[in-house]
């Protein structure tokens, strides 16, 4: 595989599943005259057709959701040369036929870009969420939000933006001008939206009450939110008049540590949250589900607090898009029984707690284990969960979008009452890995390496004919540090395999999924445990005789970016290493990057209110050793990225460059912290050729 087959990849990256649990609906994504295109596909789960494509054309279709009844699927249409530009609200029969446009954002005022959508239990109306005026932070005349006067290309620039919080900015967003609040629209011919939250909070994570009344939402409303963020489940009256006390947003379930992604039951009795009982958790606590009363007249109680894993997908592999939030759960598959996916020893798999339906006690649940090991869900790893709740007579369905053996995303179904051991992944689709067929894959061999803080799982990912000879080895260190690798490799794992590298991918101390003893050890020592873990994987390739000691390489981004400028800087053992969006000087993206002072806070990084706190902080920096680099550093950066900011990578590169060290520094216009897998396919094929240029100068 070459960097320009990235244009040849397909990903099936989101899904829905119908109310009776035939048929699922998924957004599959390609690349198109150099933009990506995504269209809409039924897919029949009992296998009697294949999948029927539902739209097509020069959009990114996205944001699926089907009706209660299975006959429509509502989405948000947006353009395929800009993935920010506001789309327009469209619904389409699930059975095939015309789009329609129930919102057409170029046309509307009174609102800005559309982000969620859920469906009315009755099928009627669409509850969705908008940007809104006033705006937040600028100065001077604007025009008002939805306008054609706002939505112009030459609409000048603001005056300026008075900032009063540090919540301005986030990275793939950029400017945080507008707040986004919940509307409702019937879906009638000539009905409009209503708005029906507004306020200085932000509205998201929607969700209809089974009454059909009520929309649960996740919003931040604390005194300080932008320096202690804590969101909690609010719900609103959406039919209550503007005067009543019903259209008054009330407090459902505040959860210390936060809480978001609420579900309710079907009965309407209980409603599930992932979230934190700790006030101000540190990153070694792992999210759980929370159970707490619909009414909000019960608080939140933590459904098997012992799991020490987190709800969701932690699982690093690209296989699945990296473009879309995954849908990992809370889902009810019926009026006691929750599934949700649980992030454990690398794999993201669907589990199910059931509790009593009228006490809310639990009754069953999921427990870590080394099972996935070895057996049906040794290689496996799902990024979205759906759900058809059990009807009468019948037994609820689980759909899920993931990855199995190495293969990219398909949808799969699984039966989880099934005891573990007989559980088994059904695949009901094969058109979002075929393009793998083209390209030679690596062969992933799973380990356990001796570390010095316990077993280290690590994958060797390997030429599948290379055999037991020696080979160039390249480190690819995950981010996070609360990310975790996968069984099913990055795409530019198989492109290094292809150019006969092997890869080692360790889960060092700080992986989520593997227990707060694993974490914890890592939190306040960035290049300490996390450091000699990636030591011990790379010394163990060697003494099994894999790897030439003098061609290893480095790779990494994000925290990875950190690790391998930690690495260069502290160990001569490198020919040549790539860092990516990184960080080098912990002092200064403190305040620079988007979620500096909150991500320090919660890894015990440090902070600049002591001398103490600010030499913890230095401590842990990379610019501290800059000169004792002498591996070859490429250091690629996101010129958007307000996660790991260029500013703090520069003065890594500065410093090399006075030092007449062997550096290049790359940047992507317009691009974020994931651009390598999200971003413009140009310069993804751009920034793939070039880490196989540098390894290849300085490995091979």
């Amino acid at each position: 595989m070459q960097p320009a087959d990235i244009s040849r990849i397909a990903v099936v990256e989101e899904l829905d599943v119908s109310a009776d649990g035939a048929t699922a609906v998924v957004a599959r994504r390609i690349v198109h005259r150099g933009h990506y295109e995504k269209h809409l596909y039924a897919v029949a789960l009992d296998g009697r057709h294949r999948p029927h494509r539902l739209t097509e054309g020069r959009f990114r279709d996205r944001s699926v959701h089907i009706s209660p009844d299975g006959a429509r699927v509502a989405f948000l249409r947006g353009d395929p040369g800009d993935e920010h530009h506001p789309a327009d609200l469209c619904t389409v029969p699930i059975a095939g036929g015309a789009v329609r446009r129930w919102i057409r954002v170029r046309s509307m005022t009174g609102f800005g870009a559309v982000k969620e959508l859920a469906w009315s239990p009755d099928g009627r109306s669409i509850a969705f969420t908008a940007d809104v005026d006033p705006p937040r932070f600028i100065v001077g005349d604007r025009p008002a939000i939805g306008t054609p006067a706002w939505r112009s290309a030459t609409a000048p620039a603001p005056v300026a933006r008075r900032i009063t919080r540090t919540d301005w900015r986030w990275d793939e967003i950029g400017h945080r001008d507008h707040w986004a609040h919940l509307f409702v629209m019937e879906l009638a011919a000539g009905a409009k939206p209503r708005q029906v939250t507004s306020g200085d909070w932000d509205v998201s994570g929607i969700t209809w009450h089974p009454n059909g009344r009520t929309v649960a939402f996740v919003s931040d409303q604390g005194e300080r939110p932008d320096l202690h963020p804590c969101a909690s489940i609010w719900a609103v009256d959406v039919d209550a008049g503007p005067r009543s006390k019903r259209s008054r947003p009330q407090l459902l379930l505040d959860a210390p540590g936060g809480a978001n992604r609420p579900s309710f039951s079907p009965d309407g009795r209980w409603l599930a949250a992932v979230g934190l009982l700790t006030p101000e958790p540190l990153d070694d606590l792992s999210p759980g589900l929370l159970l707490g009363a619909a009414d909000g007249s019960r608080p939140p109680v933590a459904l098997a607090p012992g799991l020490d894993r987190p709800i969701g997908n932690w699982a690093d592999t690209d296989l699945n898009g990296w473009m879309v939030t995954g849908r990992s759960g809370p889902a009810w598959l019926d009026d006691c029984t929750i599934v949700a996916s649980v992030t454990d020893r690398g794999r993201s798999l669907p589990e199910r707690w059931v509790i009593d339906p009228t006490t809310g006690d639990l009754l069953d649940a999921p427990a870590p284990s080394d099972r996935h090991d070895s057996g049906p869900w040794a290689d496996a790893t799902t990024h979205m969960v759906g759900v058809a709740p059990a009807s009468a007579g019948g037994v609820g369905r689980v759909v899920t979008l993931g990855t199995l053996n190495g293969r990219a995303m398909e949808v799969m179904s699984v039966d989880l009452t099934a005891p573990v051991e007989e559980r088994r992944f059904r695949t009901h689709t094969t058109f979002g890995s075929s393009w793998q067929r083209r390209y030679l894959q690596p062969k992933m061999e799973r380990v356990e390496v001796p570390g010095p803080g316990g077993p280290i799982e690590t994958w060797i990912a390997s030429p599948p004919d290379a055999g037991d000879e020696p080979l160039p080895t390249v480190v690819d260190v995950h981010g996070g540090p609360l990310g975790c690798w996968a069984p099913a490799p990055h795409i530019e794992v198989i492109m290094l395999v292809g150019a006969g590298y092997r890869v080692v991918l360790p889960n060092i101390r700080g992986s989520a999924g593997y227990g707060k003893d694993w974490i914890r050890p890592q939190l306040g020592d960035w290049g300490g445990v996390d450091a000699a873990d990636v030591h011990a994987a790379l010394d163990h390739v060697i003494e099994r005789g894999l790897t030439d000691p003098e061609r290893l390489g480095a790779l990494g981004l994000s925290y990875g970016g950190f690790m391998v400028n930690w690495l260069v800087a502290t160990s001569d053992r490198f020919a040549g290493a790539v860092s990516e969006n990184g960080v080098t000087n912990q002092v200064s993206v403190w305040a620079n990057s988007d979620s500096g002072p909150e991500y320090d806070r919660a890894s015990l990084l440090g902070d600049p209110f002591s001398p103490e706190g600010i030499e913890k902080l230095w401590h842990q920096s990379p610019l501290r050793h800059v000169t004792n680099v002498t591996t070859p550093l490429l250091m690629l950066q996101a010129e958007s990225d307000l996660r790991c900011p260029p500013q703090d990578n520069e003065q890594f590169f500065i410093a090399l460059r006075h030092l007449g060290r062997t550096v290049e520094y790359v940047l992507y216009p317009d691009e974020s912290h994931v651009y390598a897998s999200a971003g413009r396919p140009d310069r993804r094929i751009d920034r793939m050729q070039r880490v196989l240029d540098w390894f290849e100068r300085h490995l091979a």
